[in-house]
């Protein structure tokens, strides 16, 4: 859940499930006790963190030394960039005690340009997505400070506010060629989504995170982890692009979207359990992965 000035809550610790390069005490996994992730277990190569590594890498070693030098080297990409938050201010970091009392997050992100941040890897995450997809971020920040301008910060959102914080924590880009695969995840078509059609991936269609409470969860993965897919229609030469040009693409498109968009609301997204995607996990090669309902559920089709 997300306090009332947009702050998100730091997923709540799990049981021990890190690489073996973590600090946890020694024997704690054996006497169940519940261990917080930290920035030593983020593993890069996964294909969810991989996207990030190029500038992750350099973050997390400034990150493990102080809250300090973590914002330090935050700026200095932000000043080597022309990057802008929702008002068109430039970009930049701030310790979360910097803010100002009383000062909605959203709209001090919008009205200033600069970003307060925790030393956790909650902020962590999305201080990497305000670099990846730029556009995207900042016309999120426009629209939550438009709607705290309109209605104030109040005991509830709204629709458009609540869609909005779900696409900023949990959001992942579903980008796809092909009509056949974007109707089988909107009707919870697991079988003609991963298993028919798994030769498609990467063909013709692909996934990218944005959330960052998402990419937090995936420090310890486990099965039942869903995000929102905001759903992209993409032209097939998409798949011939790099890596760079497609997220630029994506970064356009999507903004423009959000931009434009009358209405925003919780059905504009579709469930996607992130480690059915093909090639994310080792134990979905085998078809009977998808067999668990209380993961890869009917959903609406049963309705």
């Amino acid at each position: 859940m997300c306090s009332e000035d947009g702050r998100a809550a730091t997923a709540e610790g799990v049981m021990c499930n890190v690489p073996s390069a973590g600090t946890a005490p020694a024997g704690a996994e054996a006497r169940g006790q519940v261990v917080k992730p930290g920035f030593e277990h983020i593993d890069w190569s996964t294909p969810w963190f991989a996207q990030f590594a190029a500038r992750g890498v350099r973050w997390q070693q400034a990150a493990l030394a102080s809250g300090a030098a973590l914002l330090a080297g935050m700026n200095e990409d932000a000043r080597h960039s022309s990057q802008t938050t929702g008002l068109g201010e430039r970009l930049a970091f701030i310790a979360q005690e910097d803010l100002p009392a009383g000062s909605a997050y959203e709209a001090h992100i919008a009205s200033t340009g600069c970003v307060p941040t925790r030393h956790n890897l909650h902020d962590f995450f999305n201080a990497l997505v305000w670099f990846q997809f730029p556009r995207i971020k900042a016309a999120l920040n426009a629209r939550q400070s438009a709607a705290i301008d309109a209605l104030g910060v109040g005991p509830t959102r709204g629709a458009t506010r609540d869609a909005l914080t779900l696409f900023d924590e949990n959001a992942v880009l579903f980008a796809c060629a092909d009509p056949a695969l974007n109707a089988a995840l909107r009707a919870f078509d697991w079988q003609t989504l991963f298993v028919a059609g798994r030769a498609a991936w990467g063909s013709a269609c692909e996934v990218r995170c944005f959330g960052h409470a998402l990419l937090e969860k995936l420090i310890t993965p486990y099965k039942a982890c869903t995000a929102h897919a905001w759903i992209v229609d993409v032209p097939p030469a998409y798949f011939t692009w790099p890596v760079a040009g497609r997220d630029e693409w994506l970064d356009a498109a999507v903004s423009l979207a959000l931009s434009t968009a009358d209405q925003l609301g919780g059905r504009v997204f579709a469930p996607l359990p992130v480690l059915g995607i093909p090639g994310w996990w080792p134990a979905n090669k085998a078809p009977s992965f998808y067999d668990d309902v209380a993961v890869f559920r009917r959903g609406r089709r049963a309705r």
